[in-house]
């Protein structure tokens, strides 16, 4: 009789121990559609989408950096999209902007139809000159929200999927960053000293890294006798003084990258409320991995691609070169860089660099990129061409 008691107590024990791993599961997550990307110098993500009925394709960044999706105030214009007054407020590495909206509006990407979304108006005339494409909006946060989006960097594509459970591919790393409207992750800095860190993962900044001051003076993060390259970069609010250099190592989980080129810069507007975080990853460091953007369950898988071994950009030039009335124009020179060495003068016109007369900024912005050696640059100054010799320099020697 004691036996069967035992017994009969095992099977009551494994029974509750079966049943207590039941779980609800996800339905599986299916491809919604799939399209191509454009993908710009430092690795910013254009894709093509409509609004509403108008019949146009326009230009999207894809951008995990954006806590929202937002319309070019020119293309507001253009198509006399109607928008409301708010009180709304956003905030960049150049600035703070309060913003009107488009209310209740449709984006179509190529097989999807996204209703109900309220678009941001912004003014991204200095983005179309950057890169030489003219710039409707951004795509963040309202619409990562709703989907997981697959970006294969190999094959220029992005798959989208409906929300559910999901299979990521096998040989990746599966991150669990911290959400707000954006994604923050733990990442490992290391120089002169090693710290750990949440960086924004930022698919629409055109580079490695962006650390604030605060993080890299206190920490101790690099020396004070490295020497610090003055730069600009382009973010909300307009143009922003900064400084460049190298650092020993940047590890995402298993990953590590050695040399990376990074940008630091005084963070007056709080952006990154340090010590909360310290800054954030670019796209030109990201688009090493195949990437799935899992928000709804607020995951982000990474995967290394064909580009994971790329070299990076380590060219210093000291000039803010933009495509101005159809013509890549000089605009800004950093004083005692490369570039005022070379005798650059402001409203140049670049014609040619090493032969290459296409005028396209994108080719004009690689050319540059080629350090070690003197680069012909002709300008058209007053109408008349000048040719320059420019030493790119290398800010890794």
């Amino acid at each position: 009789m004691k036996k069967k008691i035992v017994t009969l107590l095992f099977f009551c024990i494994a029974f509750q121990f079966l049943f207590s791993q039941e779980e609800f599961v996800l339905p599986q997550a299916k491809r919604v559609t799939s399209f191509p990307f454009v993908l710009l110098n430092g690795g910013i993500i254009i894709v093509k989408a409509k609004i509403d009925a108008i019949p146009d394709s326009l230009n999207f960044v894809l951008d995990t950096g954006s806590g929202g999706i937002s319309l070019d105030s020119s293309t507001i214009a253009e198509f006399k999209i109607p928008t409301q007054h708010s009180d709304r407020t956003i905030r960049g590495i150049a600035g703070l902007k309060q913003v009107d909206f488009a209310y209740h509006h449709s984006l179509k990407l190529p097989g999807l139809t996204i209703d109900n979304l309220d678009f941001h108006i912004n003014d991204y005339e200095l983005l179309t000159s950057v890169y030489g494409v003219k710039i409707d909006g951004i795509i963040g946060f309202s619409f990562l929200r709703r989907y997981v989006v697959y970006i294969d960097y190999d094959n220029f594509k992005i798959d989208v999927y409906n929300s559910g459970s999901i299979k990521y591919p096998r040989g990746g790393y599966l991150m669990s960053p911290q959400f707000s409207t954006l994604a923050m992750q733990n990442f490992i800095v290391k120089d002169e000293a090693s710290v750990s860190t949440k960086l924004i993962f930022d698919t629409g900044a055109g580079l490695c890294a962006l650390f604030s001051k605060d993080f890299v003076t206190e920490n101790n993060l690099i020396s004070k006798k490295r020497k610090l390259y003055s730069t600009q970069a382009e973010g909300l609010g307009g143009k922003k003084l900064m400084t460049t250099t190298v650092i020993k190592e940047i590890a995402i989980g298993p990953y590590k990258f050695k040399k990376v080129p990074v940008f630091i810069f005084s963070d007056e507007y709080n952006v990154t409320n340090y010590p909360f975080l310290g800054g954030l990853i670019g796209n030109d460091l990201l688009r090493r991995f195949n990437v799935v953007l899992n928000y709804p369950e607020q995951k982000i898988y990474l995967k290394p691609n064909n580009h994971f071994a790329d070299a990076f950009d380590y060219s210093y030039t000291g000039l803010g070169i933009y495509l101005v009335n159809d013509v890549v124009t000089v605009i800004d020179i950093i004083p005692g860089s490369p570039g005022d060495r070379a005798g650059f003068k402001k409203n140049d016109i670049i014609f040619s660099i090493d032969n290459n007369v296409s005028k396209n900024i994108q080719a004009f912005r690689t050319a540059l990129q080629n350090t070690g050696k003197k680069t012909k640059v002709v300008v058209l100054r007053n109408g008349k061409p000048t040719m320059l010799i420019l030493q790119v320099q290398n800010i890794l020697k």
